[in-house]
Parts: C-alpha cells; structure tokens; sequence
C-alpha cells in the first residue's frame, strides 16, 4: 500500500476545509473524527484511537503490528476496550474487557497544528494486571486546559502482555518473549511521535508519566535501547526502578524464570502435549487464558506476578543496576511517593500481633531486620498494622524515589523529589490516609467531588498541576506564581511537600532510606552477575 505523506502535512491540508470545531484530524491511517468538552467546546477529544492491530488470534504474544488503514471518517467518540484482566482490588468500575484493546485518547486545547504544544502521555497503573487509559480518573482535560496535548494509553496486561514461553522465544527471531506490554508502549510513543502534530503537540517535547505499575514502566522506558528519543522527560508518581525483577529464563532472584511460568501456564491449560503448543495456546479464549494464568495483585496478592521482563533485549539488564552506572536515559525527572503508601496494601496481610512482625521482618531482611524494627517499631499489638504500614511505605515508595533522584543527578540531569501528604475530608480516605494512587485525583483535577475536596483541596490540585505541565513545557516545574521547588541534591536531600502546605523540606526518612539503599546494595552484590544474552 503506498505510504502517506507525514501526519503533520495532511493535517495543514485537511483542517483548512474541515473545520477545527467539527474536529477531524489525519493520522498516518486515516481521518478520525471527535468531539468537543467544555463549556466553550475549546477541548477537543478523541478516544479510541488505534495505534495498533488488534493482538489476536495469530498476533496474540507478538509485538504490536500497525493498524489496518481505513477509509473515510472514523468516529473517535467513544473509548476503546480495556485489556482482559482479573476485578481489581478496590472494587473499580471495569470497562469493556476485549484483546482488542490497543486504542489511546487524546486531549487537546490546540487552535491548530502549528501550536507545537507540549505533550504529556499517562501511563496507567495497576500492577501491570488492571486498569485502563480509558478509566475516568483519567480524565484529560483539566489537564489540556493547562497547555498540553494529553494522551492516555492501552497496553497488554498480565498474561496477554508478559507471558514468555521458549517456544515464543524461538518463534520470535530474536530468543526473547514476554515483553508484549512494554513493547505496546513504546508502539504508541511511536505513533505519539508520528501523529501528534496534527493534534497540535510538539512530537519533540514529550513527558512520559505514570503511578505505581504505570511508574514502573516509565523507569523500565528510561533504560530500554528501544524507546530512546521518543520522550524528552519523565515523571514517576510512586514506582522506581526497584521490585521483584522478572527475568527471562535466567535464574536470579526469588521469582522463577517467566519462561517456566509460561510453560506452567501452557500445562494448566493442556496445551504443552498439543502438537503444536502455541496454536493450541492461541485458540484458548482469553477467559480460559486469564483464568489459568492466576496473576497476582497488589504487592502481597497471591498468583503470578507478571510485569516487564528483564530480556537483555527490551530491558537489558536490572534496571536498579542500570540506574545506578548512569546508563538510563539523560533526561529531567520528578519523582515521588505519597505518606500512606502502604496502607491500601493491608487487606493482603493477615498480620496483628508483634510476634508476627518481628518474624514477618526477619524473613524479608534476615541479619538487618532488628534495624528495621528500630525504625518502625510496634511496642504493642495493636501498633503492628501502622508499623507495618509506614515501614512497607517507606522501603517500597519512599526510598526507591530518592534512589532515582540522587541516580539522575549522579548521571547529570535534573531530578525534583516529592512527597505527597494532603487527606482530604472524606470519611473513608481519613482512614487510608494520604494512600498510595490519591494524588492522582490531584494531578488530573477529577474525583474531588467523591473525595470531598475542600478549598485547600482544590488549591493542592491546581498548583500540582501546574508544576507538572510547567515541567513538561521546560523541563523544570518551577515557573512564575508556583512555590520554589529545588531539584534534588544529595547533599541537601530536599523535597517537595505537597500537603496542608506547600513548600520544600529536607531529610524526609533519612535514616530509613539509608539503611534501604543499604540493604538493596547488599542483596545486589548476592546476586549473581549478569550473564550475557
């Protein structure tokens, strides 16, 4: 099929006769159209856009191929399925689930193309197993009202994004498998790249951020040889560049090698004896697929935990490790944690007296664990949940968050540290706390109604905001009538607080972080080296 002319050249062309209030916009596979929000209609959004193929039948456990061009005008309105997942933890809202579920949504306040906005790209949550670019918590355009071109996107989950097999590996040309989900971002970067400036966005000024498993990912696009130029900066809202590594076939770390998991996967569903396995892997439905497959949620469920696979391809190497000899890539970074973190992760653990802990402690730290319990003690039983809470916060958000900063200015680049630890007025948030995902509703300016916002509420929210389209423009969130926000220095450890009030501190969980990052060294020099791929 011949190939189009660039997006942003057909896009000069189409917007002059169409109009940009009946908002109809050329992509490299055909026009789209979309609608308008607001009360002026000055927000113009587009959802369910595909930036590739559907990945089934033959294509599930493949990388992502291009979509099939179209002809005529393809109605942007509504969004696209969510990926096939388990019912997430808090009892969300779930879309439609489908595998055909490679579609991301555009947000854009652009008069016309030639506005070069800055672009921002949200990468979802959901440990790597739920959500959706499409839920409403993400919702673009208080955001776009702030001067960017806001995209939201889809991506493989679970099994149907990081399910590794030798037989997928072989059939793939390269040995590797697995990796579906990350490989999805970086396809629709890609597209970001190509297509964005028929939007109005600038395809040279493009900010990556994500919480928690979305977070992860970003830390995971920072190190990967296959994403360098397509962002330009990033922010990680509660997720780093530590975790329980996923390794290929490599047996490293506590977890099995995801090529075994994909065989056992393969076994549950009778499909290992099959003369040809994955033919008869790929002609299971995506229910039977999900079912057996078990993947875990939350940092304490039980199952499969799936997520980015350390491939020597895609990622080449852990990316703590890659972080640590500056080889990510060199560019600016916020990054933060909330106060509560740990308190959503409770319900997985059944623990309530101090024995518990103390043996829970020395499990997971072994000779370092009466430091730990130091830290964050629990005199009495019922002190435990809280310690636990705090110390589970502290060594999974908190620390890894000043790992990255004092990474990024090690390797040269600019890093700005936050801590977030407003509560707003809603009965069931005072019990959690400033737990992990609520600045979230703060970042994008939706759900304050549910959380029962207030002034100070609304105030936090704008200001935040502001400081991340600010630094998605620049590459530094300070600007004109925003609170001073130094980037990060070891030497005076500071960070944002975003809070009651706003303002920077210092030193926040000095002593914790430091044993932390001790720990983390140690067990990485345990661990065998890396071998080559």
């Amino acid at each position: 099929m011949t190939r189009r002319a660039p997006a942003f050249v057909l896009c000069l062309l189409a917007l002059a006769p169409l109009g940009w209030g009946a908002p109809q916009v050329e992509t490299e596979y055909g026009v789209i159209s979309g609608v308008s929000v607001g009360e002026r209609g000055d927000v113009h959004v587009y959802r369910g856009i595909p930036f590739a193929a559907p990945p089934v039948g033959e294509l599930r456990w493949k990388p992502p191929q291009p979509p099939k061009p179209w002809e005529g005008v393809r109605a942007c309105a509504s969004f696209g399925p969510w990926c096939p997942q388990p019912k997430p933890l808090m009892g969300r809202e779930l879309g439609r689930l489908d595998e055909d579920c490679l579609y991301l949504n555009v947000w854009t306040p652009a008069a016309a193309p030639v506005d070069k906005l800055p672009v921002m790209v949200w990468i979802h949550g959901g440990g790597h197993t739920t959500g959706s670019g499409a839920s409403p918590y993400y919702d673009g355009e208080r955001l776009a009202r702030e001067g960017v071109v806001l995209v939201t996107i889809n991506y493989r989950l679970g099994p149907f994004g990081y399910l590794a097999h030798p037989l997928l590996s072989k059939e793939s040309g390269r040995g590797v498998s697995g990796n579906y989900g990350l490989l999805d971002q970086i396809a629709a970067l890609q597209w970001v790249k190509r297509n964005i400036a028929g939007f109005g966005g600038d395809p040279d000024c493009v900010t990556i951020f994500g919480e928690s498993a979305g977070a992860v990912s970003v830390c995971r696009l920072m190190v990967s040889p296959l994403a360098k130029g397509l962002f330009h900066r990033a922010i990680a809202q509660s997720g780093g560049a530590h975790g329980l590594n996923r390794y290929l076939r490599e047996e490293r770390g506590l977890l099995p090698p995801m090529e075994r998991v994909g065989e056992q996967v393969a076994a549950r569903l009778g499909c290992d004896k099959a003369p040809d396995p994955l033919a008869a892997l790929r002609a299971r439905t995506w229910q039977e697929v999900l079912q057996a497959s078990d993947a875990a949620q939350g940092l304490f469920g039980k199952g499969v935990k799936f997520g980015p696979i350390i491939d020597g391809w895609a990622i080449p190497d852990d990316p703590a490790a890659l972080f640590e000899a500056g080889k990510q890539h060199d560019l600016p970074l916020i990054v933060g944690s909330n106060a509560d973190e740990g308190s959503v992760f409770l319900q997985q653990v059944p623990l309530r007296r101090v024995e518990g802990y103390r043996w829970l402690l020395r499990g997971r730290f072994g000779d370092r664990a009466d430091a730990v319990f130091a830290l964050f003690p629990a005199e009495r039983d019922e002190d435990v949940r809280a310690a636990f809470s705090r110390m589970v916060g502290v060594s999974a958000f908190v620390a890894p968050a000043r790992f990255l900063a004092r990474a990024t200015e090690k390797r040269g680049a600019k890093a700005w540290l936050y801590h977030f630890t407003r509560v707003p007025a809603a009965e069931r948030v005072k019990k959690l706390g400033a737990f992990h995902a609520l600045e979230i509703a703060y970042v994008f300016g939706v759900s304050g109604e549910q959380l029962g916002f207030d002034e100070t509420d609304r105030r936090l929210s704008d200001t935040m905001r502001k400081h991340w389209v600010r630094f998605a423009r620049t590459g530094d969130p300070n600007g004109e009538g925003l609170p001073a926000w130094p980037a990060y220095s070891r030497e005076a450890d500071q960070h944002m607080e975003f809070g009651d009030a706003i303002g920077p501190k210092a030193g926040l969980w000095r002593a914790a972080c430091d044993l932390f990052d001790a720990i983390q060294a140690e067990e990485a020099a345990r661990r065998k080296p890396a071998t080559d791929f």
